[in-house]
């Protein structure tokens, strides 16, 4: 990516180095079933915050000294680039729709964080909350992407931040709180709607490729195969082979590896949201 003259965002949060010490249970936030819908729209097992929040109610934020390499650092500013060409990106999409668009913010943490949707750890990757309109980044998930996940390079990093962003434009267009209603009522559709979901903010990821190669030249050969790789490498088929060795479609929450490069692409092709439908289309 050509980023180099870009400018950097002034919506980031860096908690890096707040760890957590012992207090008394202090409630408030989202209860602890709401706390578990959050998790099924995020993609998590919501028995991972069923667990989390036992062990987790009882701390608070303690703050230490960040330890932060060069490298880390480097990351940082490339981060707060990519976040501010999406800025640039939505805010003249929804200006075209005679609408206006509320930049997100960027929290980056280091091993666990709370959000307005409750403790999070790291193991759970990057997420939106849309309870706070932020997007919350562990940066050591970028080595998992390139080692697990076969999916280096700094564009497959950018299409991680942008597929966030789409969930926060999804949102502010009032899409989430529709599927989040949808799943509270349950039935046999939640998964199906969580797929969809994912697939969508996919799809806003490529949009915004699109847009911000299309009025600001930042792509680069090999830009779109990174972000291609990284979306393959994140599918639940893969993810459930590597993980127990056989896949069950019936659980997907975010889609098949071959999905979830389609509707990048789709985005990627056209620049444009009406494109990313993804709860009218007849095949995922």
């Amino acid at each position: 990516m050509r980023l180099e003259d870009e400018r950097e965002s002034e919506n980031i949060e860096d908690r890096r180095g707040m760890g957590m010490r012992r207090r008394g249970f202090v409630g408030g936030g989202l209860g602890v079933a709401a706390m578990a819908v959050v998790a099924l729209l995020l993609g998590v097992d919501p028995r991972i915050v069923l667990n989390t929040v036992g062990q987790l109610s009882s701390m608070s934020p303690q703050s230490s000294p960040v330890q932060s390499s060069p490298q880390d650092e480097q990351t940082k500013t490339f981060m707060s680039k990519v976040l501010a060409d999406t800025e640039d990106t939505w805010r003249a999409i929804f200006k075209q729709s005679g609408s206006q668009y509320e930049d997100p913010k960027l929290v980056l943490y280091s091993g666990q964080v709370q959000s307005a949707c409750g403790f999070a750890q790291a193991a759970m990757g990057p997420f939106y909350c849309p309870g706070d309109h932020k997007l919350y980044l562990d940066m050591t998930f970028f080595n998992e992407l390139a080692v697990r996940h076969n999916a280096p390079g700094d564009f497959a990093q950018a299409y991680v931040l942008a597929h966030e962003v789409g969930h926060h434009v999804q949102n502010l267009l009032g899409i989430a709180d529709q599927v989040t209603s949808a799943m509270q009522r349950g039935g046999a559709q939640s998964n199906q709607l969580q797929v969809r979901m994912e697939l969508q903010a996919d799809c806003f990821a490529g949009v915004w490729a699109n847009r911000a190669n299309q009025f600001r030249q930042i792509l680069e050969p090999g830009d779109l195969e990174e972000a291609l790789a990284a979306a393959g490498g994140v599918g639940d088929d893969r993810l459930q082979k590597q993980a127990q060795g056989y896949v069950v479609p019936e659980s997907f929450t975010h889609g098949s590896s071959e999905q979830r490069m389609r509707w990048f692409t789709i985005g990627a092709k056209s620049g444009d949201p009406k494109q990313c439908d993804t709860f009218k289309a007849a095949s995922l």
